[in-house]
């Protein structure tokens, strides 16, 4: 009989060292393109020389100015509200995936619920008291990003300790025995704080929502600088309504949710934490409070252009989710070619699919251009989110990779040289 919980044996991220550089890479990074790239810092990039960084680094007020009661105390109501409104909001109760104790979970799907009514709440806000009302996040941002970290912290450190628990379900690759890497990894596969799935909760709710609304917070900014809403520039309300567009999209999708690899496989440590409540809200960010003070004018042709980029890219994801997500679910309406396993399993070789093995990636990092180009060229610190998204998808589509290698073994041999482009077709 197979074990439950086996120990995990083989470690990604370099192991506990790359656990450990990620752990504090990417929360320096988040603080790093603020003070890089903001009007207190003096640009984008800022004239700063050396001894001045050296100074403000060791200095303990540089430190102590990361914390923001007032901000600690809104991130927290913000939370508690997304909490609140998930147990609240009426939803539909569905099933995930079957685990490996044979059972399933059942998840509330209201995320959408939760979107439209700080949508609303935020509408009415800015509707009665002007755009000024909703533009304290550009001031408190450093707060904020701190407060979301600490929150971070505190999570990852309750998911470790809770899944040494008589039944917890560990994920198979959070099992190492290595404090530090399982922190950071996540031990347990579905960590729950009494009824609430705090993995599927942190993936779509807290961080993606509040996405739209510091953009919305930039929308404001910009506009109290420019007398009014009506002058924010056409920059600005690309990048708003692209990322708007994007988010509403995925969370009125939320069951595709239980399909992924962070729900299916991954445990929920630091870096799941981290990654839906730092990088999210706080560094995909960056070109809308680029925008706020630096106002950037398009025109009509080079918003018609990067209009088309962004719907060429929604087009092959969304179109290349539905192939999936159809053949997933015993439709083929398409009549898409598929090669069958000795697992019985079928993997798509036409369409969309049978142009590479991540398409939806494809579509995912052409939209991420597209949110970054508004901005311009003056500095290449507000495409940090292409570069990053680049990165990700690279290092997620050879996870992918590596797991089918495994599941399918020669098939997976097969099906490569069926489909030998990994992400975009006939270029890698």
């Amino acid at each position: 009989m197979p074990v439950l919980n086996p120990k995990t044996t083989h470690l990604e991220f370099l192991g506990p060292p790359g656990a450990f550089l990620v752990s504090f890479g990417v929360p320096a990074v988040a603080y790093a393109l603020y003070f890089g790239c903001s009007e207190p810092s003096g640009g984008c990039p800022p004239k700063v020389n050396s001894q001045r960084v050296v100074h403000a680094l060791t200095s303990a007020d540089f430190y102590i100015n990361l914390w923001d009661t007032q901000a600690t105390i809104a991130y927290l109501a913000w939370y508690a509200f997304c909490v609140a409104a998930w147990a609240i909001l009426p939803g539909d109760s569905v099933e995930g995936t079957l685990l490996r104790n044979g059972g399933r979970k059942s998840y509330k799907i209201n995320a959408f619920s939760t979107f439209l009514l700080a949508l609303g709440i935020t509408s009415g806000i800015i509707l009665r008291y002007g755009p000024e009302s909703f533009a304290f996040i550009y001031d408190k941002w450093i707060g904020l990003l701190t407060a979301a970290l600490l929150m971070s912290f505190v999570q990852a450190a309750y998911c470790y300790a809770s899944s040494f628990r008589q039944g917890a379900l560990l994920a198979l690759g959070g099992n190492s025995g290595n404090f530090l890497y399982d922190w950071f990894i996540g031990r347990e596969l579905n960590p729950s704080l009494g009824p609430l799935d705090l993995k599927w909760f942190n993936e779509l709710r807290p961080g993606l929502i509040l996405w739209v609304l510091i953009n919305a917070s930039m929308v404001c900014e910009q506009a109290v600088r420019r007398g009014g809403l009506r002058n924010v520039t056409d920059s600005m309300w690309l990048v708003f309504v692209f990322n708007f567009w994007y988010v509403a999209d995925g969370l009125y999708n939320e069951p595709a949710i239980f399909t992924t690899m962070d729900i299916v496989t991954d445990g929920f440590g630091f870096m799941l934490a981290m990654g839906d409540l730092v990088a999210v809200p706080f560094t995909y960010t960056l070109p809308a409070r680029y925008l706020a003070f630096n106002h950037v004018e398009l025109g009509p042709f080079w918003t018609a252009a990067i209009l088309g980029v962004n719907f060429l890219g929604y087009y092959i994801f969304r179109s290349a989710n539905g192939e999936k997500n159809d053949f997933r679910n015993g439709s083929n309406p398409k009549n898409l070619k598929f090669m069958s396993t000795e697992r019985g399993t079928k993997l798509l070789t036409s369409g969309w699919w049978g142009r590479s093995r991540h398409p939806n990636y494809f579509g995912d990092w052409l939209m991420g251009i597209a949110w970054c180009l508004p901005t311009g060229f003056n500095t290449p610190i507000t495409y940090y989110y292409a570069v990053y998204f680049t990165v990700l998808l690279v290092h997620r589509s050879l996870r992918d990779d590596e797991a089918c290698q495994k599941k399918y073994g020669d098939d997976w041999n097969k099906y490569t040289k069926l489909v030998p482009y990994k992400i975009i077709p006939y270029v890698y």
